[in-house]
């Protein structure tokens, strides 16, 4: 891969992690506000089963995002490393290059499509 292409994955891969970055620490602001108004907001009163129901799927689901965004954040930790070792753009599991589109599409993916499907049916 040129020196060019690999500085603009990089370009792309920074831009990513500060995004994700940022996406989770609004999300766990969020999670903390919804902590904090399920503790105040009742005064005291009795809750209604939905609204614990409602604030149980907030707190959740939030969470749930929380936990997506950080793995994408690893993934592309990882890609960041590989390009500092001078693997990137080659999958992991069998070797061979992966196509540029590919890489434009998913750029912090390890793996080539063949090896993506493979690992997604447990065949990996």
């Amino acid at each position: 891969m040129k020196k060019e292409e690999l500085e603009s994955f990089r370009s792309e891969l920074l831009s990513l992690r500060q995004r994700l970055v940022g996406n989770m620490r609004y999300l766990s602001e969020a999670a903390q506000s919804q902590s904090e108004e399920n503790g105040n907001m009742r005064g005291g009163a009795p809750l209604h089963p939905a609204e614990t129901g409602s604030d149980n799927f907030e707190q959740e689901f939030t969470m749930s995002l929380m936990e997506n965004e950080n793995r994408a954040l690893e993934m592309v930790e990882h890609a960041l490393k590989r390009i500092e070792e001078g693997t990137y753009g080659t999958c992991e599991s069998c070797g061979e290059r992966i196509p540029k589109a590919r890489l434009k599409a998913i750029p912090f993916t390890s793996l080539c499509v063949k090896c993506a499907e493979a690992h997604e049916k447990g065949e990996a």
